[in-house]
């Protein structure tokens, strides 16, 4: 598998091979799995640039993952190998865009991610300018996703409602909910029958919250139609306290 401009110093490119416990019950990569793919990657780069978690803990800084906006193709199937490659991009005042793409083994874009973090202040608890407390680092200004983040809309009439209770292993290096596990709660909020013959295509997530071990977070969902596809606006929000946690909008395909 060729790795194009694999010479540009402000990218990196990772392969990876789908595993069985990976799949799901058509045996294709679920996107938790993916979405794990593209965290992993963008920890290693970022720690590769003297940007990782591990090194701005030493600063009392660390990264906060602040909206999502995914787009998937098609999922690849067991064994199949894809490559990944992502690049930090802008800065936008207190945000620091990263940006994702995955290809298959012939080369073929199959998925596209863009990502905007804030870089917190461990002791003030506020979001501190990347561009001042970073030093710096390569950037590739091209987007995978050309989002520009835009407000998403609050629920109105919830169809479904689903609780989830806060496990350990929803836990991140930050002791709060990963936000792969947040995105996890929303992918399971729609009936066993539509999950059935549905996969999520378009992810749009505003985290707005942190969860912690032992609460419990409510899913309430509205269920929207968009021509061929279907439209879910999902917002999570704590049971003990009703924060709003994260809203996400999910086109999916039959």
């Amino acid at each position: 598998m060729s790795l194009p401009d694999a010479g540009d110093e402000a990218r990196s490119f990772r392969q990876f091979s789908v595993r069985t416990y990976e799949c799901d019950t058509r045996g294709r990569l679920r996107l938790e799995a993916l979405l794990n793919y593209l965290q992993d990657s963008a920890a290693e780069h970022a720690e590769r640039l003297g940007a990782g978690v591990v090194d701005l803990i030493k600063r009392n800084l660390t990264w906060v993952l602040s909206r999502y906006h995914i787009r998937i193709s098609r999922y690849p199937g067991w064994k199949e190998s894809v490559e990944l490659a992502t690049w930090p991009c802008l800065h936008q005042g207190l945000f620091a865009l990263r940006e994702f793409e995955v290809r298959d083994g012939q080369g073929t874009l199959i998925a596209a991610a863009s990502s905007s973090w804030m870089l917190i202040d461990l002791k003030t608890k506020r979001p501190v300018a990347p561009g001042e407390r970073l030093g710096p680092y390569p950037r590739d200004p091209r987007r995978a996703v050309g989002s520009n983040f835009e407000p998403l809309p609050a629920v109105g009439q919830g169809d479904i409602e689903r609780s989830f209770r806060v496990r350990l292993s929803d836990l991140d290096w930050n002791r709060h909910v990963n936000h792969v596990a947040t995105i996890a709660w929303a992918l399971e909020t729609p009936a066993a029958d539509f999950l059935e013959k549905h996969h999520p295509v378009e992810i749009e997530v505003d985290f707005r919250g942190q969860a912690f071990f032992g609460e419990s977070a409510l899913c309430r969902m509205q269920e929207l139609s968009s021509g061929q596809d279907t439209v879910t606006l999902i917002r999570i929000i704590k049971e003990q306290n009703e924060r709003e946690l994260a809203r996400l909008r999910i086109r999916w395909n039959a």
